[in-house]
């Protein structure tokens, strides 16, 4: 209510104040770029909380001011009167004026906040970059705003605030941001911050598909192939990936897609915290001491990740080339390719170079290595620094697809493809394009998906086309998301990763699926009411399960044994267990699925083929052993003693009924009465 007040106080004065302070501000922004700020959180959120209101102030006023000027148009139409005064004139001229270059200012301040963002290295960089952005959205730059907005969501250095965010994110909305309509859906399809409105989030994604958001047109694919509150529709599907990875097609073939891990937070926490997708800082320090020993294979890998910034790692161009030059001189083939391409690809370590490129790819060629063959045949092939010659690079591509290299192969499939100095082959290039997509090339992936699409020189098959779509469209720049989520997971910002994990979750990731179904499910979030969370967990789980993943088909089954977020149904439980057990093996699942036959919940009662399922969950997992044990010593004890008392009716109803009321707590009971028999038997022996 004191908000408010102050809001109807502000905007009484607002008419005859503003143009005094917005030109006070506005020579205090020119002081302010002027000089570097000492840059803190606080003054972020400052200046955020500041830029809300204004917005907050700027809708009222905007629309009393509409309506003062509709009234004065209708009393100057019903008068005959035209205002044409020239003084007003120049007064609205000057502010036309003055109101751009308060816009070309904000927009300058977005800019040095990218270039900022981008060069930095540490914290205080990024907190930096945030302040420009904070400033620019304060004169009203929209991309700032959006910027801003996002940091709110999805709590960027501590900023996380769902309301703020919504607040702008609707300002946004009104003045068309596609951006802002794709995170309204998404916060709509979960009910964060906003009411849960399936229909309402397909509006949003729709308007910001129509603008031009990819993350909603990628959404709006995974919704109509897997008919998420649509109709199930291939068609529409392979329309809305398509535009996606068209996009992502073209940065690939710029400069290579750096992949990006996906760690699973469902593994146990023993290895979670040392994840085999994340290199440990400890690791990393023993690795670049055996590099600074002369550990070529290390030289060369410690390279590898600086150069592309994976397993956790910054990308640094001058790190790698380090490694690589060490390696490269210390007689490694693969270092002086990978130098090659650096040189080639041109960056701030090592400027664009065909001389340079061409040199080190012949040294590591005449070895017979695949880089430099297919680095000599990219030369050839492109004209750089040498005639453009498609026979030479054919030559060199098959010489390197020969030795397994997959970017050879997908350059093969290319030439073939396109024509490019030979005869048009489809069937080759379909051939090499398939080759390369089983190592993951990603621009092979993208043209089997365009074969598929169209039925050119393959039989047509929309469904496979829109996988292999999906699959591209997965390494947009927005994957970049599962790093910074699992490290505010790791660091215990759980709501911060759990919107994060969400929003990738809603763009069809399976990991991202199963880990926000993990972090919902641990109850742990403050972001959703509690009720809420098993319902949208088992959602998650259930997408997960459909996309593949055999640890999230058997929590549906747990979900339906136990009746979380959905009514108790042993039969479908069961079911689930079955699919788990015999289409992925699992342990956990044919467990499961044993006990359920033992005590005929959902399915006929069946104690041989319990045993055998037991016996099966053993042998397909160690971990499994010791609870299979006490398992099966339950059901043969239960076994015995029904054999024993199978000729006396009367006593055989007694343990019936005892059975009954024992049994979810038969394992327990076992267990104490086998530590008693133990405990007797060690007695026994010392006296």
């Amino acid at each position: 209510m004191k908000i408010l007040t102050l809001l109807l106080e502000i905007l009484i004065i607002l008419g005859v104040t503003m143009k005094n302070i917005k030109a006070e501000k506005h020579h205090q922004r020119q002081k302010e770029t002027n000089v570097t700020p000492q840059v803190s959180m606080n003054e972020v959120q400052h200046l955020l909380s500041h830029t809300l209101e204004q917005r907050k102030l700027s809708d009222v006023t905007n629309s009393t001011e509409n309506l003062l000027e509709k009234k004065k148009q209708h009393e100057a139409k019903l008068r005959g009167i035209q205002n044409k005064d020239l003084p007003k004139r120049n007064t609205d001229h000057f502010n036309e004026q003055a109101k751009n270059n308060f816009t070309d200012e904000g927009e300058e301040l977005f800019n040095m906040g990218i270039k900022t963002l981008q060069e930095s290295k540490s914290q205080n960089q990024k907190t930096a970059a945030y302040m420009l952005f904070a400033k620019a959205a304060d004169m009203g730059n929209l991309k700032a705003m959006e910027k801003m907005a996002d940091a709110l969501l999805f709590g960027n250095f501590g900023l996380q605030n769902i309301t703020a965010a919504i607040q702008l994110y609707e300002s946004l909305a009104k003045e068309g941001s596609s951006k802002a309509q794709n995170a309204l859906g998404f916060l709509s399809s979960y009910g964060i911050g906003m009411k849960y409105d399936q229909a309402k989030a397909l509006i949003y994604y729709t308007f910001g598909s129509a603008g031009g958001s990819l993350i909603s047109q990628m959404i709006l694919g995974y919704r109509y192939l897997s008919g998420i509150n649509v109709l199930q529709n291939c068609e529409v599907a392979l329309n809305y990936y398509k535009r996606v990875a068209d996009y992502i097609a073209d940065t690939l073939e710029k400069s290579e897609g750096i992949p990006v891990e996906k760690v699973r937070l469902t593994e146990r926490p023993e290895n979670l915290s040392s994840n085999s997708e994340i290199l440990d800082w400890d690791i990393y320090q023993y690795y670049k001491f055996l590099a600074e020993r002369g550990d070529i294979r290390i030289q060369v890998s410690l390279g590898q990740l600086h150069l592309v910034g994976r397993k956790g790692l910054d990308q640094d161009y001058s790190k790698a080339l380090y490694y690589f030059l060490k390696a490269a001189k210390a007689g490694s083939a693969n270092a002086m390719g990978f130098i090659g391409k650096m040189y080639l690809e041109g960056n701030a370590a090592a400027p664009q170079n065909n001389a340079t490129a061409f040199k080190y790819f012949s040294m590591a060629a005449n070895k017979g290595n695949a880089i430099g063959l297919h680095g000599l045949g990219l030369l050839y092939f492109y004209g750089k620094g040498v005639p453009m010659n498609y026979a030479e690079a054919l030559k060199y591509f098959q010489k390197a697809a020969e030795k397994g290299w997959p970017n050879a192969q997908f350059q093969l499939g290319f030439m073939y493809y396109s024509g490019s100095g030979v005869w048009k082959d489809y069937k080759l290039a379909f051939k090499y394009f398939y080759l390369a997509s089983q190592s993951g090339q990603p621009l092979a992936i993208y043209y089997l998906a365009k074969m598929y699409a169209t039925g050119t020189g393959v039989l047509r098959s929309c469904r496979t086309a829109v996988e292999l779509y999906k699959g591209v469209c997965e390494l947009g720049h927005w994957a970049e998301k599962f790093l910074t989520a699992y490290f505010a997971y790791k660091h215990g910002d759980i709501d911060s990763s759990l919107v994060q994990y969400a929003l990738l979750a809603e763009m069809g990731y399976e990991v991202a699926q199963s880990n926000s179904a993990f972090i919902l499910e641990s109850k742990k979030a403050k972001i959703l009411e509690k009720e809420k969370m098993y319902s949208i967990a088992f959602l998650l789980w259930n997408r997960a399960a459909i996309q593949g993943n055999a640890f999230a088909r058997v929590k549906i089954g747990d979900y339906h044994y136990y009746g979380y977020g959905t009514k108790k149904d042993y039969e479908a439980a069961a079911s689930h267990y079955s699919t788990a057990a015999n289409k992925y093996h699992n342990a956990q699942a044919m467990f499961n699925l044993a006990y359920m036959y033992e005590h005929g919940l959902g399915i006929a009662k069946d104690i041989h083929l319990a045993r055998r399922l037991y016996d099966k969950a053993a042998q397909t997992s160690p971990d499994a052993h010791l609870p299979v044990f006490f398992a099966t010593m339950k059901l043969e004890t239960m076994s015995l003693l029904q054999y024993i008392l199978v000729f006396n009716v009367t006593t055989r109803w007694n343990w019936l009924k005892l059975d009954k009321l024992l049994e979810p707590h038969w394992g327990l009971f076992v267990i104490a009465l086998m530590i008693a028999t133990l405990i007797f038997l060690l007695r026994n022996r010392h006296t």
